[in-house]
Parts: structure tokens; C-alpha cells; sequence
């Protein structure tokens, strides 16, 4: 998960570089373009994986499949296009807004009762959220609800994973959801193409094939490890996008911005401890019903 981490940090980093941040004189790439680059090289690298290894296809739920890929295109075209107006570690923490609206979704769509212990993870990581956001004040940034509109999007997409990975395979998955993506974002993109330059060209290239591996190494951490314990790590992405940040582009959040950002990911850490909690809970009740029987 760690390793996915530094990927999702590249690929925003390379995304904010190649919307203008690298070379002033050159004119930077639209975000809606950026996304169909990543779409572009991540669908040709998994078409190279299914040449050499075959798949075992399964029945395709295409409506989930569109469904997924709609708020998968937004997200990834949020976050590009906050990262690209604003310091990447704030951006990033404010994404990490989506345990909450997966929660909220829960109990709306799922019927999930929610007790004090998780909801005061949520409102820890709203408090952390205001305080990064400062509504109301000059130091607002309206990039940020780009950033929040990646939470909500990201939160849909997570909760349609979920009912994917149950029906059909990985790599099947993957390579449908590359497929129409790159039908989304091809079609986003052609109301603001420009023809990319060399390096343009190149860094899109990093853009799409460093997230293919984020989601590869995000997957396999999901296959071998407990998703409670896992996901935690996941929050490293705010430390890694925030030194690139720095280093290269010299953007970096303030006082306040650091103390919300640790806010929230304190809470999200703090959710997915209940939650780890509450399956273990769950798996012993019913280990003891099952020795009962």
C-alpha cells in the first residue's frame, strides 16, 4: 500500500507538471486531457498484459461497469485539476474525505446503523476539513471544492468496487474500466485538445503508466492483507505528493493548512481502526454460532 502510495503521488505530481508547472513558456495541458493521457497509456500497458496473459472472462455487469467508470473519470479529473491549482498535500488531504461520504452512503443506500464511536470519526474529520478549507475567510481557496467534489465522487466508485470485486476478476475488471474510461475521457478531451509536445507527450506517459502500477499494488495489498489494516497506509500519499510538491514546485501547505490535514487523517486512521474492530467482532460471533451448531 505504501508502494501505491508513491505512485498516486507521482501521478498527480507528473499531472500538476505537465498543466503548465514544468515550463512556464510552454502552454499546459487542460486537466480533461491530462485524464484521457492516463487513460491512453494505462489502456495500452493492460492491452500488452492480455496479449501475453489470456483472461478468463466472466459475465460482464456493464452497467456497474459505466456507472464506476463515470465517477472513477471524475475523480481522477478532480484531483488532477485541484492538484494543479493548488499545493498537492492539501488537495490530498481534502480527497481523503471519502471514508465519510462512503459512511453517509452506507446509511442511505445500505441501511447501516452507525454508532458514537464511527460517527465521531466523522466529525473529527469534518473539524479537519474546516480547518484546511477556512470557509469564509481569504485564505479560502475555491480549488478546494474541486478537491471535496474528488471525495464525493471517489466515495460512489468505492462502494461500486466493492460490488465488482465480489462478481468478477481483477484483470477483468481492470481492463474494462481502462476501456471505458478511455472512451469517457477521449470524449471530454476533445472539447479542450491542443497536440501535446514531446515532453508533453512523455510526461502523460508517466501520468498513466505510474497510476496502472498504483492500482496493481493497491489491489494486491487489498488480496493479501485486511483492508483495515492496509488502507491506513494508504494516507503516506499526503507525505510523499507533499515533498514533491515542495522540492520541485516550491508549494507547500501552511501551519494551518498541516494541522487539518493531520486532523483528518487522524480520523480516517481512527475510522479504520473501529472498523477492523467491528469485523473482528463479527468474525467471533461467528465462529462461536458456528461451533454452537
Amino acid at each position: 500500500m505504501v508502494v501505491a502510495s508513491v505512485f498516486i503521488a507521482l501521478s498527480t505530481f507528473l499531472a500538476k507538471g505537465v498543466a503548465g508547472h514544468f515550463d512556464a513558456q510552454a502552454q499546459g495541458i487542460h486537466p480533461l486531457q491530462i485524464t484521457a493521457g492516463r487513460f491512453i497509456f494505462a489502456w495500452m500497458l493492460w492491452m500488452a498484459v492480455i496479449c501475453v496473459k489470456r483472461i478468463n472472462w466472466q459475465p460482464v455487469h456493464w452497467r456497474l461497469h459505466v456507472v464506476r467508470c463515470v465517477f472513477g473519470w471524475a475523480t481522477v479529473t478532480l484531483v488532477f485539476w485541484a492538484g494543479s491549482l493548488m499545493a498537492l498535500a492539501d488537495a490530498t488531504a481534502i480527497s481523503f474525505l471519502t471514508p465519510v461520504v462512503t459512511l453517509v452512503l452506507a446509511i442511505v443506500f445500505l441501511g447501516e446503523r452507525v454508532g458514537v464511536v464511527r460517527w465521531s470519526a466523522v466529525a473529527i474529520m469534518l473539524a479537519g476539513a474546516v480547518v484546511l478549507l477556512r470557509p469564509g475567510t481569504s485564505a479560502f481557496q475555491p480549488a478546494a471544492l474541486l478537491a471535496l467534489g474528488a471525495a464525493f465522487t471517489s466515495a460512489i466508485e468505492s462502494t461500486l468496487i466493492k460490488k465488482l470485486t465480489a462478481l468478477e476478476s481483477r484483470l477483468q475488471i481492470l481492463v474494462i474500466n481502462n476501456t471505458i474510461g478511455l472512451l469517457i475521457a477521449m470524449t471530454a478531451a476533445v472539447f479542450v485538445w491542443q497536440v501535446p509536445n514531446l515532453m508533453q507527450w512523455l510526461l502523460l506517459a508517466g501520468v498513466g503508466l505510474t497510476m496502472a502500477a498504483a492500482q496493481v499494488f493497491f489491489l494486491t495489498s487489498m488480496r493479501d492483507g485486511e483492508a483495515s489494516y492496509v488502507v491506513p497506509f494508504m494516507y503516506s500519499t499526503l507525505l510523499f505528493a507533499g515533498v514533491l510538491d515542495y522540492i520541485v514546485f516550491g508549494d507547500a501547505p501552511d501551519a494551518i493548512g498541516i494541522l487539518g490535514a493531520c486532523i483528518i487523517v487522524g480520523g480516517a486512521v481512527f475510522l479504520a481502526l473501529r472498523e477492523s474492530s467491528l469485523a473482528n467482532s463479527s468474525q467471533r460471533t461467528q465462529s462461536v454460532s458456528s461451533s454452537d451448531k
